[in-house]
């Protein structure tokens, strides 16, 4: 669990994008201006700060230096409707960690947050349930004592199942993590669990009808 600042003024958008990181099980708080964020800043810091850039007393992209200040230690993943690459390198050059474009599917923007948390502490070295074993370094899969050849993409879909092993995952969620910007369709997920479902096991990677795929 993570705390989360949310800053964003509109409010449709801040709802769901902190009721889909509340549902994460993360701490969410939300504000809807600079001035509102930095009065919470002055309280404590959080671990990761949503910010939408056009707030109505500013262009927040000219604070990210001064948050940066305040909370050297916070991640701020960066929420934008300009979709220019300019804008997109500047914001990083800033200080920002990561951006998620306007408009965005909001399993997407938890699955960033994930990823910018797993940037704390020590990396994590392996992903490991029962008898299978993902090394994330080296990129290999160990299946008892048998080491599995998996494609780049084989490789991080079962690193999302390997992650939360039981979770039902749907084939939407599966092309947002594994997939993100790329050009996909449903088919794909088939495709690839199949391909997966040959290399660790069928009884490994179960369908749960109506819903989508679980690791078992």
């Amino acid at each position: 669990m993570a705390t989360i600042l949310v800053v964003e003024d509109v409010e449709d958008v801040s709802e769901v994008v902190c009721n889909y990181l509340k549902l994460d099980s993360h701490e969410v708080k939300a504000v809807s201006s600079i001035k509102e964020m930095y009065d919470e800043l002055e309280k404590r810091c959080f671990d990761v700060i949503v910010l939408d850039l056009l707030l109505p007393d500013g262009d927040a992209m000219d604070e990210i230096p001064s948050i940066r200040l305040y909370c050297p230690n916070t991640f701020i993943l960066v929420l934008t409707a300009l979709r220019e690459d300019r804008d997109k390198i500047l914001g990083l050059e800033m200080g920002a960690d990561d951006y998620v474009t306007k408009p965005f599917n909001p399993r997407e923007l938890v699955a960033r947050v994930r990823a910018i948390l797993r940037r704390r502490g020590e990396p994590q070295k392996e992903l490991v349930y029962k008898d299978i074993k993902l090394n994330l370094q080296q990129r290999t899969l160990t299946v008892g004592n048998d080491l599995v050849q998996l494609s780049p993409k084989e490789f991080d879909l079962l690193a999302v199942f390997l992650e939360n092993p039981k979770r039902v995952y749907t084939r939407s969620e599966l092309l947002d993590l594994v997939w993100r910007g790329e050009e996909k369709n449903d088919r794909l997920i088939d495709v690839y669990i199949s391909s997966l479902r040959k290399k660790i096991g069928k009884e490994r990677l179960v369908t749960v009808r109506g819903v989508g795929y679980r690791l078992v």
